[in-house]
């Protein structure tokens, strides 16, 4: 089949150097035969991907799509390989799906370490709602998943932190001063993530328990969006701990355009979970990123 893989590695070469002897000294080829393969290419494809002259090789609006697929190509080749050779975590890939209402706030340090700690492990984060995370899981699409271990059944499941629910309000509600109780909820509009989001579910269970309504009016697609619409006056947004702790300190929420409160209630909570497809023995370095999971978690809501 052509172009053969050696090929896209001769036209990604070319695209990067700018030049064609420079790609073949890269490559350890001689410069005629790197020619005569780019040539055999573009005869195959019935396109131009590089204009070649004295100022080097410029390559064209063809040629950009086909280094772009090349260079996707040879990266899904590089995975598979590394997937071959180890099945541990910290020496290939792995493909992490997580809940947006966690992975922003949950990540980037969990990212920074793994990267210092283990600089051959390459790591991919997808951000979606609990039904695709179930799916890819499933799928085989995503290697491991955190998310809330109810919605998962069948999982081999990690607990990482349990996390309460808090309150958001604006600065002239009669709420505002708190202390927020569940039964404060009563009789209240709440705000939450649309459907699809486990935390929509839960925040469903807390207003039918207390006899307080979800707006049917605004779903949020993201926390930052339920804030805001509490600021505005739109309701009561109800937040994950580890958002509303890690933004208040980043951009002090609690003195700014809402009030932020715990709910100190055992209802008024949701486990997180790493998980993983049901397997004799756990994927070799799971105990280490359960550990480093963990121990993040802690350290941001830790009050």
């Amino acid at each position: 089949m052509r172009p053969t893989l050696r090929q896209l590695e001769y036209i990604v070469a070319v695209a990067e150097t700018g030049q064609v002897s420079l790609a073949a000294a890269r490559l350890h080829v001689s410069q005629p035969s790197l020619s005569a393969q780019l040539s055999e290419v573009e005869n195959d494809l019935g396109v131009a991907l590089f204009q070649r002259g004295r100022a080097g090789a410029t390559i064209t609006p063809a040629g950009e799509e086909v280094v772009r697929r090349a260079r996707q190509i040879l990266r899904d080749l590089q995975d598979l390989r590394a997937c071959v050779r180890s099945d541990e975590i910290f020496h290939g890939r792995l493909r992490l799906g997580v809940l947006p209402s966690v992975g922003p706030y949950l990540l980037p340090g969990v990212v920074q370490r793994l990267h210092r700690d283990h600089p051959s492990l390459r790591l991919i984060v997808r951000e979606e709602n609990t039904p695709e995370l179930d799916e890819g899981l499933r799928s085989g699409r995503l290697d491991m998943i955190i998310s809330t271990p109810e919605a998962h059944p069948g999982a081999q499941i990690a607990p990482l932190f349990t996390e309460g629910l808090w309150a958001a309000v604006a600065m002239d509600h009669p709420l505002a001063q708190g202390p927020v109780r569940l039964a404060d909820l009563a009789g209240q509009t709440l705000l939450t993530l649309g459907a699809g989001h486990r935390l929509s579910n839960a925040v469903a269970g807390l207003a039918a328990r207390v006899g307080g309504q979800v707006s049917d009016e605004y779903e949020g697609t993201s926390l930052d969006a339920i804030r805001l619409m509490a600021a505005s006056g739109a309701g009561i947004a109800i937040l994950p701990s580890i958002y509303a702790v890690t933004e208040a300190r980043r951009r002090d929420i609690g003195g700014a355009d809402i009030r932020l409160h715990p709910l100190d209630d055992p209802a008024a909570q949701r486990k997180i979970a790493l998980m993983q497809p049901q397997r004799p023995d756990p994927r070799p370095g799971s105990d280490l990123l359960i550990e480093i999971l963990r121990s993040e978690a802690a350290r941001l809501m830790s009050v």
